[in-house]
């Protein structure tokens, strides 16, 4: 009752703040995913909704992060972005009153298609085709006037950040971790050689940096982006991997191709583009990304306890060894191998 007591206490000063009527207030705790933040969802007697979100726990990073909610908020939506609306923020207690955008994502409305059905895959492209053309002006407009010094981690997505926070993390958390294997000798330096790959992509665009299905929402037949606070500087390729070969959706690969080329399409129309640079980026950046995805993902399933993760270990395996396939990546044999093995692993574990 008392968290409770503070919790509606802060949620009143923050919605007198922002204009809301907030006599009667009530709140209601709303689950999070991965994350450690406190989420609420407030109800007004006017019958308008928002939501309050709170650093999870009182250390320097979570206050980072809090922060940077706010700051990166403001200025996405200052350059139009498709985010939530910013309402107000408490300097005491780091918490946050935003717009809410209510409860279907992109997730649930794609899990709700099925991609071999022409009508549905229609529509499905369709959410898609909006997703990425918001996401296209978000990371050049986004870019202009972006100060690094409201980032919560690295200012910049580069070398040291894919070696430590991705390759890395699939290696201590995935590898070692949950499947119990001991590291390779070679597979460092196989690591390294995939950053300076995906390093050579130029890094001065937004970056959302977890731009996945459960990140967008579709609200008023439209997406809208949530949880950007992990935003810095970025390569243009790496948000559109993360969409792309996100294992929450599945998207098969037929459709990820068509995507691809849309957005090329797309950002065509706005900026000079050499097609094969651009696709060999991308390539390296997705191999990032699904490095990462199966580091967190083990990390949030075995060490935090988050079981829903689990059930998409498989399918986040099964497209890394489809990036593994491609002709690009022929320096990584070590890897390869690594990647069929946790596939026996993982299929004799759910046998």
């Amino acid at each position: 009752m008392k968290d409770e007591a503070r919790w509606l206490a802060i949620a009143n000063k923050l919605a007198r703040r922002a204009g809301f009527a907030a006599d009667d207030l009530a709140l209601e705790r709303v689950a999070a995913d991965g994350s450690i933040r406190v989420f609420f969802r407030l109800r007004f007697t006017d019958g308008r909704r928002a939501i309050l979100i709170a650093p999870g726990e009182a250390s320097l990073a979570a206050q980072k992060e809090a922060r940077a909610a706010w700051l990166i908020g403001r200025h996405l939506a200052a350059h139009a972005a498709p985010t939530p609306r910013m309402y107000a923020f408490d300097d005491d207690s780091l918490t946050l009153l935003c717009e809410d955008l209510g409860d279907i994502q992109l997730f649930t409305a794609a899990r709700a298609l099925n991609q071999n059905d022409p009508s549905d895959r229609d529509k499905l492209l369709g959410l898609y085709r909006q997703t990425l053309t918001a996401l296209i002006a978000m990371q050049l407009q986004a870019a202009t006037g972006f100060d690094p010094n409201w980032c919560c981690d690295t200012p910049v997505y580069d070398r040291n950040l894919m070696i430590e926070r991705e390759s890395g993390y699939f290696l201590r958390a995935f590898w070692r971790d949950l499947l119990g294997q001991e590291e390779p000798q070679a597979l460092a330096a196989e690591f390294h050689q995939l950053a300076v790959m995906a390093a050579e992509a130029p890094a001065h665009f937004f970056l959302h940096r977890d731009f996945q299905s459960r990140n967008i929402m579709i609200h008023e037949g439209r997406p809208r982006f949530i949880d950007y606070q992990g935003g810095r500087l970025g390569p243009l390729g790496y948000d559109l991997a993360s969409l792309l070969i996100d294992p929450y959706v599945g998207l098969d690969q037929a459709m990820q191709q068509e995507l691809f080329h849309f957005y090329l399409t797309e950002l065509r129309r706005r900026r000079p583009l050499d097609e094969e640079v651009f696709r060999r980026h991308f390539l390296a950046l997705a191999m990032q990304r699904n490095l990462q995805i199966l580091g967190a993902f083990a990390f949030l399933s075995q060490r935090r306890g988050k079981v829903f993760f689990a059930a998409y270990l498989r399918p986040a395996l099964t497209s890394l060894n489809h990036l593994l396939a491609d002709s690009l990546f022929t320096f990584l044999p070590t890897l390869k191998s690594c990647a069929q093995r946790a596939e026996e692993l993982l299929k004799t574990e759910n046998d």
